[in-house]
């Protein structure tokens, strides 16, 4: 019997967002010491030069705003938090999901109801699951109002086709239901030049809210940093209105030197891109050799697409982790953090099944023990061969292994 409660369940307990391990880009240091003597507060909602970077951000992805339809706070959970406070009504999001979206529903007293996925991806509820949820919470006296869905997804490190997403979309505004599409890892897509990416709000402008986390690409994650971009309408208007209020209520600010390096992250000057693109080049080949190992040992996992994580099924070595006691998500949890020597925050803790034997693994703790391991990844033309990134790869590998192996070891004669 479990006696120890510290990372069983509790909200203070649950998984961070995916780090990237690496060290911070010094021309963003630069800009954050410059702006430390600052005396003044950030204005809530952000200043001026914070919310013209957002807009020009927005504005070269296809989806202009003026600095009006645009707030920022000190991280996309203010954000969220604010948005089901203004919005009302019950909260929808797919099984499983980012592990930060559903608590803040709850510390509102919102009912949150977990809407199955399609086989494609994670992130965005299947269209026909999705209406017979909405249907059956109204027939129960529910009022769902607000989806939460990620077209880059954490936790399953997918990207949401765009006829998939049509097709969820159109679901929900037949239903009237306003969307959240949090779009923190949409600058991490392992290849973009082959990956078709497309924002709900490029398809339902008048009923999509955009939140961005900067912890995604371009700042570290201690450096707390997001923005939203409501609709272009009178809804937007209100939305926007109510939120700042909020916010201001929360005294929801991001701190100066914060949001001068935001600022300049939001730019894109040619530093700040090119680090962006080394990081995500970097996780794109771990994580594909972190897929390869579990796969490999007959684990079941979708193919990282984006992010510096990917979401793992053990179901099919369930045989083994029985005979070591592991009977569900949260025994795989506490199994493979001891066995890996790094976090394996179980699918419990993104809304997923507790009996489901399933594992976030982040990539950045495969990088190495120390700062200057980690930095060597960065600029060696061949990171999975340095030795660090090779004894972390092998030892994942050599876990998963012998679960393989044992669980072959209990399959029943044929």
């Amino acid at each position: 019997m479990r006696t120890d409660p510290e990372g069983h369940g509790p909200v203070r307990y649950g998984p961070p967002l995916p780090d990237d391990g690496l060290p911070v880009l010094p021309e963003l240091t630069a800009v954050l010491a410059a702006a430390a003597a600052r005396p003044r507060a950030e204005p809530v909602g952000g200043g001026t030069p914070l919310l013209e970077a957002a807009c020009d951000y927005a504005d070269r992805r296809g989806l202009p705003a003026g600095p009006d339809h645009v707030a920022a706070a000190p991280g996309a959970p203010a954000l969220l938090l604010a948005l089901t406070a203004a919005l009302g009504g019950d909260v929808l999001v797919p099984r499983p999901c980012a592990a930060w979206w559903a608590p803040y529903a709850r510390l509102l007293g919102r009912p949150v109801f977990h809407v199955a996925t399609p086989a494609e991806c994670g992130g965005v509820p299947d269209p026909y699951a999705l209406l017979e949820t909405v249907r059956r919470v109204r027939a129960e006296g529910g009022d769902p109002r607000l989806l939460v869905l990620s077209v880059a997804d954490d936790p399953t490190a997918t990207v949401a086709p765009p006829e998939v997403l049509h097709e969820t979309v159109e679901a929900a505004a037949s239903e009237g239901l306003h969307l959240v599409s949090d779009e923190t890892w949409r600058d991490t897509v392992h290849a973009p030049h082959e990956t078709v990416w497309l924002s709900p709000a490029e398809m339902l402008p008048d009923r999509v809210t955009v939140v961005t986390d900067l912890a995604g690409s371009l700042l570290p994650t201690g450096w707390p940093a997001a923005f939203a971009r409501f609709p272009a309408n009178g809804d937007g208007n209100g939305l926007h209105a109510r939120v700042l209020d909020i916010l201001t209520a929360l005294g929801a600010r991001i701190a100066a030197p914060v949001a001068a390096a935001a600022a300049h992250a939001l730019t894109e000057p040619e530093p700040v891109t090119a680090h962006r693109a080394a990081v995500g080049h970097l996780h794109a080949r771990v994580a594909a050799a972190a897929h390869a190992a579990v796969v490999g040992a007959g684990a079941l996992s979708r193919p990282p697409r984006a992010g510096r994580h990917l979401y793992v099924d053990l179901g099919p070595l369930r045989p083994a982790l029985t005979a070591r006691g592991v009977g569900d998500a949260q025994d795989l949890e506490d199994f493979l953090t001891a066995r890996l020597g790094m976090p394996a925050p179980g699918g419990h803790r993104f809304g997923d099944d507790l009996g489901a034997l399933r594992v976030r693994l982040s990539t950045g703790p495969l990088l190495g023990g120390s700062d200057a391991e980690r930095a060597e990844c960065l600029t060696a033309p061949a990171p999975l061969e340095l030795p660090h990134v090779q004894r972390a790869l092998n030892t994942l590998g050599s876990v998963f292994d012998d679960l393989r192996d044992d669980a072959q070891r209990w399959e029943p004669p044929r």
